[in-house]
C-alpha cells in the first residue's frame, strides 16, 4: 500500500545521463593508471554539475547525478564491493542469448555477501543534494536484480539456496537505503530489470526448461524487494521494471507487463512504479489496471534507445489512452529508461538528451498544470 506523502513527481528521468566527453577519457585514464583517483572525482563532480543544470534548465521534477560515478547502472561503490565479494573467480556462459546474439558471460556467487567496510558509502548523494534545490533522488540495483548471478550448480558451496542469497543481498541494500535515508534522501528508486525478463516468452521458457517455478520467483522477489524499505518514513518508494538497456541502444528483452502484471505489481508494495512503454515490443496499457490504486505508474514512453525525438501530440494521445486504464492523476511521464545506463551510453546525442527532457517536463506542464500537479 502506497505510504509516500510527497507530491507526485510527474516529469521524471529513470537514472543515467549521457556522460561529458571529458569524463570517458579521464575513466579510461584512470584504469590506465594515467589518472589519479583525484583528478578523476573532480572531472566526475564537474559531470555532476552538468546534470544537474540540465535538469534543472529543462524543468525535471525530481533529479539524479546522472549516475556519472558509476561504471554502469548497477556500478555505484556499493556494488563493485559486492560484486567484488560476488563474482569470485568464475563465470559461465548465459543460456539465453541477448539481442545482440552474442553469447553472454555473467559472473557467479561463489562467495558468501558481506557488508563492505572502510569507505565512504555516500556514492555521491550528499554532493548532489548540496548543489541543488530541487528534489533529487538516488538509485540503487533491486536485490531481486542479483538473481542473475545466482548458479544451480556452482553457488551452492556458498549458500543453500538462492533465497538466502538473495535476502543477504537484501540486507545489504537495506542498510545503504537506510543509510541514504538517514542522510536526508527523501526519493529511492530500485532498479529492477530481471521482472522484465519474466515478459519475454524466450526468457521464461529457459527457466522453465531449469525447473524454475516463476510464479514462486515473482512472490519471493516482490517481497524482498518491497522490504528493502522496511522501517523508512517520509520516503518515497520506486521502482523500475526495466525491459534491459544494452550497449549501442540494444534491448534484452521483449513482450508486454501482461504476462506477470496480475501477480506482481498488487504483490509490490511501493509508491512509485516506472513503467517501460517505448516500442511495440512493450505491450498494450492493460496491465495499468493491476498496478494498486494509490501507486504512481510512471510511463516511460519517450526512447533512450536512439536521437528521434518524439511528437508531443502522439505522446499526449498515448497518455490519454493509458488514462483510460489508470486514473489521470495516478500517472506521470519519463524516459524509457537511461541514457547511459553503461558508460559509453545508448546512440542519442546530447542535442537528443535535451530536447527528449524538454518533451517530459513540456507535456508533463500541459497535462497536470504548471506545477506538474
Amino acid at each position: 500500500m502506497p505510504t509516500g506523502t510527497m507530491a507526485i513527481a510527474r516529469a521524471e528521468n529513470v537514472g543515467s545521463l549521457l556522460r561529458p566527453p571529458q569524463l570517458l577519457e579521464a575513466a579510461l585514464g584512470r584504469a590506465n593508471g594515467e589518472v589519479t583517483a583525484e583528478e578523476l572525482a573532480k572531472i566526475q563532480d564537474a559531470a555532476v554539475l552538468e546534470a544537474i543544470s540540465l535538469q534543472e534548465s529543462v524543468g525535471l521534477d525530481v533529479l539524479t547525478d546522472g549516475e556519472m560515478r558509476r561504471e554502469a547502472w548497477a556500478m555505484s561503490p556499493f556494488v563493485l564491493d559486492c560484486f567484488d565479494r560476488l563474482a569470485g573467480a568464475r563465470s559461465y556462459p548465459a543460456s539465453v542469448k541477448q539481442a545482440t546474439d552474442e553469447t553472454t558471460v555473467m559472473p557467479v556467487v561463489t562467495r558468501r555477501v558481506s557488508p563492505p567496510t572502510g569507505r565512504d558509502l555516500d556514492d555521491g548523494y550528499r554532493f548532489l543534494r548540496e548543489n541543488t534545490d530541487r528534489r533529487v533522488k538516488f538509485t540503487l540495483p533491486a536485490p531481486s536484480y542479483h538473481r542473475r548471478f545466482w548458479s544451480d550448480t556452482l553457488s551452492r558451496n556458498a549458500y543453500d539456496s538462492c533465497e538466502d542469497y538473495l535476502t543477504d543481498v537484501r540486507d545489504w541494500v537495506r542498510g545503504v537505503a537506510a543509510r541514504l535515508a538517514a542522510a536526508g534522501c527523501d526519493y529511492i528508486q530500485l532498479d529492477a530489470p530481471n521482472y522484465g525478463s519474466l515478459c519475454d516468452a524466450r526468457i521464461r521458457e529457459h527457466h522453465r526448461a531449469a525447473g524454475h517455478d516463476l510464479d514462486a520467483q515473482l512472490d519471493f522477489d516482490a517481497a524482498l524487494d518491497s522490504s528493502v524499505f522496511a522501517g523508512l518514513s517520509g520516503v518515497t518508494r520506486a521502482i523500475h521494471l526495466c525491459r534491459g538497456n544494452l550497449p549501442g541502444g540494444a534491448w534484452f528483452s521483449s513482450g508486454g507487463y501482461a504476462a506477470i502484471a496480475d501477480r506482481l505489481f498488487p504483490a509490490l508494495s511501493v509508491d512509485v512504479m516506472l513503467l517501460e512503454f517505448d516500442s511495440d515490443r512493450a505491450g498494450d496499457f492493460g496491465p495499468l489496471a493491476t498496478v494498486p490504486a494509490g501507486t504512481t505508474a510512471v510511463l516511460g514512453l519517450l526512447t533512450t534507445k536512439n536521437a528521434t525525438v518524439e511528437n508531443d501530440k502522439e505522446i499526449t494521445a498515448r497518455l490519454e489512452s493509458a488514462a483510460e486504464v489508470k486514473p489521470l492523476g495516478e500517472l506521470a511521464l519519463s524516459t524509457q529508461c537511461g541514457f547511459a545506463s553503461v558508460a559509453g551510453g545508448n546512440p542519442a546525442t546530447r542535442e537528443a538528451q535535451r530536447a527528449k527532457l524538454e518533451t517530459v517536463a513540456r507535456i508533463a506542464r500541459q497535462v497536470w498544470g504548471g506545477e506538474h500537479g
